[in-house]
Order: structure tokens, then sequence, then C-alpha cells
């Protein structure tokens, strides 16, 4: 019997953030997460969805006109057969990213797929989650990011940053918490240390706010 998995939803955007940021994007959110961070936008992803096959999942993706697909949750990873969804997207020639919460382990992720992995940072309130042995898994393509809500978070995720020698393994990405931390605050303290990270904003809510399937 083909492995099927819960989908929360489907859809064809902009990529909001990451490295990929502003390609036309197929995002497929699964449902599921074992992480309660405080500033999640997708909680509605925790529960519900339909079960789902993995080649009727790529079939859906037939009518986008887009090679790039980005696997994301809740927490993919919580599903074990996102690992043969990722590969499976991989073999069809599409550029495959994962998003990741950190909290799960990466060392099963197919080497084509772009890993996108969050290190939680004390305000997320899921700190005791991360995974540090996940930073063995990282490739120069891959990206690590710090959603920051507040200076301690700032602090603490250079500080991470610099232990760990993020920025030599993979590019590492600094976003604000919108309504907390001020982007102007964040993108100067960036520059006052001379930080070898990427600054950015999410820019589907930019456009669309907290529009679902956007």
């Amino acid at each position: 019997m083909e492995k099927s998995i819960r989908i929360s939803e489907i859809f064809y955007s902009l990529q909001g953030e990451s490295d990929s940021v502003g390609w036309p994007t197929v995002f497929i959110r699964l449902t599921g997460c074992p992480l309660r961070c405080v500033w999640c936008d997708t909680e509605y992803a925790f529960h519900g969805g339909e079960r789902q096959t993995i080649e009727h999942i790529t079939e859906r993706l037939k009518q986008w006109q887009t090679r790039f697909v980005t696997v994301t949750g809740g927490e993919p990873l919580a599903q074990p057969a996102c690992l043969d969804l990722l590969s499976t997207l991989a073999d069809q020639g599409y550029q495959v990213s994962l998003e990741t919460s950190g909290a799960m382990d990466i060392s099963k992720v197919d080497s084509r797929v772009i890993k996108v992995m969050d290190i939680k940072p004390p305000a997320s309130g899921e700190m005791a989650r991360n995974r540090y042995d996940n930073i063995d898994y990282l490739t120069a393509k891959d990206q690590v990011k710090f959603v920051i809500a507040d200076d301690k978070d700032y602090v603490w995720s250079k500080q991470i940053v610099e232990r760990y020698n993020l920025a030599e393994r993979c590019q590492v990405l600094f976003s604000p918490v919108m309504g907390k931390m001020s982007p102007a605050r964040l993108a100067d303290n960036i520059l006052k240390h001379q930080l070898p990270v990427r600054f950015q904003l999410q820019l589907h809510k930019t456009l669309w706010a907290d529009a679902r399937g956007k």
C-alpha cells in the first residue's frame, strides 16, 4: 500500500522567506507539530488535514508551472513519510526545500533537498527542543533561521552563530517577530556587530498580512 501523508493545505504563492524569497512556489503544508512556539502563525496546521498519497500530491502539483516546491508545517518531519515525499519531489526534478523546526532529526533528509532549519531563541518558549547535533548535517546549500523577538533573543542568537561557526557552514538568516522586534533595530544590530547573517522580513506578510494560502 502506498504511503499517505496528512496534508493541511497545498497552495501556490511567492516564497516569503529563505534564500529563494520572491520565487513563485508551491507549498505543501503537512499537519501536526510537537512544538508550541509562542509566536507561531500556523496553529491551524496542528490538527485536522486530509490524508493523501504521495502520488496524489505530486499529481496536484502539475497544475502550477514552477520548479520550486517547499514542504512545510507544522513540523513536516513529525510524519515519517515526509522523507519519501521529499525524495519523490526531488526525483521529479523540483527544487525542493524543507522548512523544519530544528527539533527533529534531519540526518535522513535526501541530500538534494535544501534544509531551512530553525534554531529557537529563548522567547520562542521552545529553546529546550533545539537539536544541536542537526548542525552536523547542514551543508553550504542549507540555511539556519533565527526568529528574533527581543534583544535577549538577538544576543543569544549571535552567540549561537559564533559558537557553532554557522556562517562558515551555511547561510544564516535573522528575522524579526512582527509586532515584537523592530525590523530597523534588528538591522542596526546586525550592522553594528558586523554579523555574517542575512536579514529578512516575511514578504508574504507584507503583501497579504496573515491570509491563509498566501
